[in-house]
């Protein structure tokens, strides 16, 4: 007995020694934001000290894409690790609504990690509509109230009353601002002390809409930004699935309100603040014991597009729309090597599996993608697979290092070589001399669709698919 409870005792030891090794996860949500920062170089005029400082110690994807252009899809992909055309969840959806079927073959990463042992906690905009429960959560912030936010809307827009289409400085405290008071959720939990392992999930919402944050950050941008490269008669070549979710009626108003000036300006502010949060965390990562045994990972859950094919907003298949910024540092490493970068195509799919293996944990059998810790360890690694996005069922796009090669529901194409055109001008899918190419990108393409999933839909969201076929009267949409 003495020696068998010698075995379990030495065996309870080195359990409790391998769990303790375990990195810490910081997990940086961000809504709404693509490649307008300084470490991805997507407008000139950006600034984001913060995350470029992180990008350059950690590995930066620089050819990062979502799972879909939709908060609720991406983040069903990205959390669940199964992507739209595995799962069913194409559209956007309130998952109060699923029946039990929906996710009982699923774990969230978050539940994952509590699963395994793990101290979980988090604040903002993790799910797309779900309520917090302790199936997933050590402890979840409760948004305190404050006062109203006052608003400059002189300095900056506001179309119609909409709240939601304000894009104008708050001339409220920092203390009084959503992001603010989750990010500070976030920085009491590094100040803690743990006994376990955390995972410290923490959403930032901005620049989701409206555009609005501190007018310091506004200060930073001169009155007139520079607009992004924009070519007139780009809907030419496009196919008319792609046309009728451009959606041009929000470039119309705010040509018509000479507003795409303001709207621009208030977008990049917005990522300013969204990088002065970052910015509070990193600084209590650093302060805090656990900076040197922490794995940071940022994220956004899809682009946006600021009037670059007439298109504002999101729930697109063009590369504004898709790309995001992603990042991941393991601080375990020591003393990193700046200028690491991913040019690959990789999609945020990953990160599931990534997360997993960098924690000596083996990931559900029934989670897609792939890790990235080969790339985590050599930057120049070979990339196991490429990027595909969804946005609907039968709405595809795969992005290569050179290529994207986009198919519609309908057998619509588009096919863009990112050597010559990065703006994605020149639609090549109907050139004869790139068929051997289109035809190696479309066999990436699923070639298996599950059914929607139609628990919790929110009917607004279906996009133009197989499940919501293009009529003849949204053909003139442009």
């Amino acid at each position: 007995m003495k020696q068998l409870a010698l075995i379990v005792g030495i065996g309870l030891a080195l359990t409790v020694a391998s769990a303790g090794n375990r990195p810490n996860i910081l997990f940086i949500a961000i809504d709404d934001m693509n490649d307008w920062t300084g470490f991805l170089g997507g407008h000139p005029q950006a600034q984001t000290p913060n995350m470029d400082k992180l990008a350059k110690k950690g590995i930066n994807f620089t050819n990062a894409h979502c799972s879909a252009p939709g908060c609720s899809p991406s983040r069903n992909a990205l959390l669940y690790g199964v992507e739209p055309f595995n799962s069913g969840l194409y559209a956007f959806y309130d998952q109060e609504g699923f029946s039990d079927k929906v996710l009982e073959d699923y774990a969230s990463i978050p539940q994952f990690f509590k699963n395994k042992g793990y101290r979980t906690y988090g604040s903002g905009k993790i799910h797309h509509r779900r309520v917090p429960t302790d199936v997933e959560w050590t402890e979840f912030y409760e948004l305190e109230k404050s006062n109203p936010l006052k608003f400059d809307d002189v300095e900056g827009y506001r179309q119609g009353k909409s709240n939601k289409m304000r894009f104008s400085p708050t001339l409220s405290p920092l203390e009084d601002h959503t992001d603010y008071k989750n990010t500070a959720f976030g920085v009491d939990v590094l100040s803690r002390e743990h006994d376990k392992p955390f995972f410290l999930a923490v959403g930032i919402v901005r620049p989701h809409l409206p555009f609005t944050c501190p007018k310091q950050f506004f200060d930073l941008y001169p009155k007139e930004v520079e607009p992004p490269r924009i070519n007139p008669t780009d809907h030419s070549d496009i196919p008319a699935v792609g046309k009728a979710m451009a959606k041009v009626s929000d470039d119309r108003r705010f040509k018509q309100d000479e507003a795409w000036n303001k709207v621009r300006r208030a977008y990049l502010a917005c990522i300013s603040w969204a990088d002065y949060n970052v910015g509070r965390l990193l600084d209590a990562l650093d302060a805090s014991p656990y900076a040197g045994n922490t794995v940071v990972v940022l994220w956004s859950d899809h682009g946006y597009g600021l009037g670059e094919k007439k298109h504002f907003r999101k729930f697109a298949l063009w590369e504004e729309t898709t790309r995001v910024p992603f990042i991941i540092w393991d601080a375990r490493e020591g003393k990193p090597v700046a200028g690491r970068e991913v040019k690959e195509g990789v999609s945020l799919i990953n990160i599931y599996r990534t997360l997993a293996e960098l924690s000596n944990l083996d990931s559900p059998e029934y989670v897609d993608g792939f890790s990235l810790v080969p790339q985590l360890r050599d930057h120049e690694a070979p990339v196991e697979g490429q990027a595909i996005c969804s946005w609907g069922r039968g709405n595809y796009t795969v992005r290569t290092r050179d290529w994207r090669y986009t198919r519609y529901y309908n057998g619509g194409e588009e096919l863009y070589d990112h050597t010559k055109d990065p703006d994605e001008w020149t639609n090549l899918a109907k050139n004869p001399e790139y068929t051997e190419v289109k035809n190696r990108l479309s066999s990436k393409l699923p070639r298996q669709e599950a059914p929607i999933v139609l628990d919790g839909l929110e009917g607004w969201s279906i996009p133009y698919s197989a499940d919501k076929p293009l009529e003849k009267t949204n053909k003139g949409e442009e």
